[in-house]
């Protein structure tokens, strides 16, 4: 894999780890993410399955007292010194937005599902049948909690239940034991079966985490601009700006002539003006700011880390950005123009809801004062749309 650098620190750089994770589909980022992460989470399945397997191996060493067991035993001993560290550090870095040991980490489990299965394999092998009955207890017991901790990577699930679980299909079929053939037959079918759950339980979690990030996208945005709605943006200041205390610079605006455009060419063309000033003020928000639609005609662009020259010039542009140009609607060229309120923290106020209210209060002064029609609007603007005295500024600023 590239390593998705829209990941954060999350997914691994290695092409066989990253092979592992790969839910498949086409799954959008931050749900990669989610499911990554959920490897780390369940520490105590983890504790529980390290513990299990230390002591299957150490108790079977002590009866077989051999030099296969006890390579077993010091196998676990050292990869749980090993898993642990990298388990813990990599919820911290999940937790932080940081780079993790996510390759070591996915690639300790599958060499810990290899010892397990190392483990079983040594044991039928060996013809102690006691041994044999409690590694592929053991190893069986396991399964469970490969399938839980793993969901969120199917193809890890299979991986490690065929390395914990195949090999005692092999011994089985080396030990001269009849009887024993069945497992040959038995294991394939647990793994196909145990694997299946796994893909099945992913795509379940997959549809109902795309169900809740629809859910969240429609109560955060705007339906017909798509922007950020009030309470989306209120959740962009709170995740974004809330931690980092960045200057902020707030733009309440509303269009001119808006109304006029809805009473004499209707709704839709109305709706089709908003969508353009939208995109409009997207262009100008860039990656810098953010834009939002409140609802109606009015609009918010919060800008952080600027001063109070920078906002002037900001004002400026948002103004001709929206009323230089036309809008080309229902057959015909229209105009609106901005009416804008600017509001700056820390001296205008600490937290966005404070700014948004002294926005909207200059935006308000800006409108009172109103401004004469611009000699191009008159041109392109049908008379209908045109009124004789003063009219609310297409480019008035407070």
């Amino acid at each position: 894999m590239d390593g998705r650098s829209g990941f954060g620190g999350a997914l691994p750089r290695w092409s066989l780890t990253g092979w592992l994770v790969e839910p498949g589909g086409d799954i959008p980022d931050s749900m990669r993410r989610t499911l990554l992460h959920s490897l780390y989470a369940s520490l105590p399945i983890f504790a529980g399955g390290v513990l299990n397997t230390i002591a299957v191996s150490a108790l079977i060493a002590m009866r077989m007292q051999s030099t296969a067991a006890y390579l077993w035993v010091a196998l676990e001993l050292l990869l749980a010194a090993v898993r642990l560290p990298a388990l813990l550090v990599g919820r911290k870095a999940v937790a932080e937005g940081r780079r993790g040991p996510t390759d070591l980490y996915i690639s300790l489990a599958v060499l810990w599902a290899a010892s397990v299965g190392y483990g079983t394999f040594i044991c039928v092998a060996s013809g102690d049948w006691i041994a044999a009955t409690l590694a592929c207890l053991s190893a069986a017991a396991m399964v469970g909690g490969i399938c839980f901790r793993n969901f969120g990577a199917p193809r890890l699930v299979a991986v490690m239940i065929a390395l914990s679980l195949g090999p005692c299909a092999v011994a089985a079929a080396l030990s001269g034991q009849p009887v024993l053939l069945l497992v040959m037959f038995q294991i394939p079918f647990y793994l196909i079966s145990m694997s299946a759950a796994a893909f099945q339980l992913n795509r379940l979690l997959v549809r109902t985490m795309r169900a809740e990030m629809i859910n969240d996208h429609h109560a955060r945005h705007d339906p017909l601009t798509g922007l950020l709605n009030r309470n989306g943006l209120a959740r962009w200041a709170q995740d974004r700006v809330g931690r980092s205390h960045a200057q902020l610079a707030v733009f309440y605006l509303d269009l001119d002539w808006f109304k006029n455009i809805n009473d004499t060419l209707g709704h839709k063309a109305g709706d089709a003006v908003l969508v353009s000033v939208a995109e409009r003020l997207r262009e100008i928000a860039g990656q810098t700011a953010e834009v939002a639609r409140l609802g109606g005609d009015e609009f918010v662009l919060v800008a952080r880390d600027i001063g109070r020259d920078d906002a002037e010039q900001l004002k400026e542009q948002i103004c001709t950005a929206i009323g230089a140009r036309g809008y080309f609607v229902a057959g015909q060229r229209v105009h609106v123009g901005a009416s804008v309120g600017v509001a700056l923290s820390p001296e205008q106020g600490a937290d966005l809801p404070a700014l948004l209210e002294v926005a909207d209060l200059a935006l308000q002064q800006a409108k009172s004062r109103g401004r004469l029609v611009p000699a191009r609007a008159r041109e392109d603007t049908p008379a209908s749309f045109r009124e004789t005295g003063r009219t609310p500024a297409d480019r008035h600023m407070n």
